[in-house]
């Protein structure tokens, strides 16, 4: 069969809303990343342009990526998940060997002529097994030895090589993926809930005992958040540079283009932190919208979801909308100072080709899995009359 990526029919068949809110997210993102970068790119190469020029060919090739994940069948990633999941743990290991790319106190990266981040790669990779795994039975998830220890395990494997980078945004993101498809699948309460104790008690666990067992940095991550300004010229820096651009935005910014703080004041404003930037060029009412679009974003996503023609694609579309979600969560908690600061990218928005590609393809698998459920919903009717 040909395909035929711009017939009338298959955009008919694709979710629209999807496809614009993905659109003017990263176009956004281009236009924010120029602006966020726009004198730290003159200080490090002479030129403004670099990181706009980067990213416009990260948007353009996600475009891509997008389009050929939303024609390909979904079914397909089921039958490579263990295979993709084995790819994915291999490439953590590698990252904690010399292959790996040292950048900010953390070994994150491989460089093999091009930037690999197992990091972002994992998180896919959980999604694909993970619901695969609780597709193949739907009681399997009620029972603790079968289905929620090995994925328990799975929590352990991948969350402690990530934390190990250090990278322990990207932990807790792979580790929430897992416990939401988890609880989409139908996990009992009381696991939840003694999830939810046991995450709290090894918080406090670390404040109170992070010297003694090696953890300084993170306790000091997490004590500093709670008063950045008592060390704003330490641990607390980064973070206070990200209320003061907050603070200065006010209501409606001050202007596109107009920031203080990019001025090499925040570290990195091009990246985790760019979202400071945004509020404080266009105000508490830019960021609303931009809140808003993401919104009706995981507001569709869920709709397929909910749709999807069958488990595996339910638990599928559930995982990329968590991770959308709760990397929109995480990101603005730490900018806020809400959670302790730890690296994690603005989807779709945020500087870097990995993460956008990969939620440009996780976008086009989730327009594949409403195609699918458009085709069902077409069969449903014919089979009708």
């Amino acid at each position: 069969m040909k395909l035929n990526l711009w017939s009338r029919k298959n955009l008919r068949a694709s979710d629209f809303v999807i496809i614009a809110m993905v659109t003017i997210l990263v176009i956004f993102g281009v236009v924010m990343v120029f602006s966020a970068s726009y004198y730290k790119s003159i200080n490090e190469s002479g030129s403004p342009y670099d990181y706009l020029i980067r990213q416009g060919i990260f948007a353009l090739s996600g475009f891509v990526i997008m389009a050929v994940c939303s024609y390909l069948d979904y079914h397909l990633f089921r039958r490579l998940s263990i295979l993709i999941l084995l790819a994915s743990f291999i490439l953590l290991l590698l990252v904690l060997t010399p292959l790996g790319r040292e950048e900010g106190g953390a070994t994150r990266a491989l460089y093999i002529g091009f930037t690999i981040m197992p990091g972002e790669i994992a998180k896919v990779a959980v999604i694909i097994f993970t619901a695969s795994f609780l597709a193949s039975d739907t009681k399997l998830i009620l029972s603790f030895s079968k289905g929620v220890l090995p994925l328990l395990i799975l929590m352990g494997v991948f969350g402690g090589l990530i934390i190990k980078q250090p990278n322990l945004s990207t932990a807790i993101t792979v580790c929430g993926i897992i416990a939401g498809i988890m609880f989409l699948a139908g996990l009992q309460w009381r696991y939840v809930i003694g999830a939810a104790v046991a995450g709290s008690a090894a918080v406090v666990g670390l404040i109170a005992i992070g010297d003694d067992i090696g953890m300084r940095h993170w306790k000091k991550r997490i004590v500093a958040f709670t008063d950045p300004f008592a060390d704003a010229l330490g641990d607390g820096f980064q973070v206070v540079q990200s209320l003061l651009a907050l603070g200065s935005g006010g209501l409606f910014g001050l202007g596109l283009g107009k920031s203080i703080q990019k001025n090499l004041y925040l570290p990195e404003p091009q990246n985790d932190f760019i979202i400071a930037i945004i509020g404080e060029e266009l105000g508490l009412v830019g960021l609303l919208i931009l809140l808003a679009v993401y919104a009706v974003l995981i507001w569709r996503c869920f709709h397929v979801c909910l749709n999807a023609p069958d488990r595996f694609g339910m638990l599928l579309a559930g995982g990329i909308t968590i991770m959308i979600g709760l990397q929109v969560v995480l990101n603005i908690a730490v900018v806020t100072s809400s959670m302790p600061a730890t690296g994690i990218a603005l989807p779709f928005i945020s500087y870097g080709g990995n993460a956008l590609w990969i939620f440009m393809g996780c976008s086009g698998i989730i327009l594949n899995i409403s195609r699918q459920s458009g085709s069902s919903e077409e069969s449903g009717k014919t089979k009708m009359h």
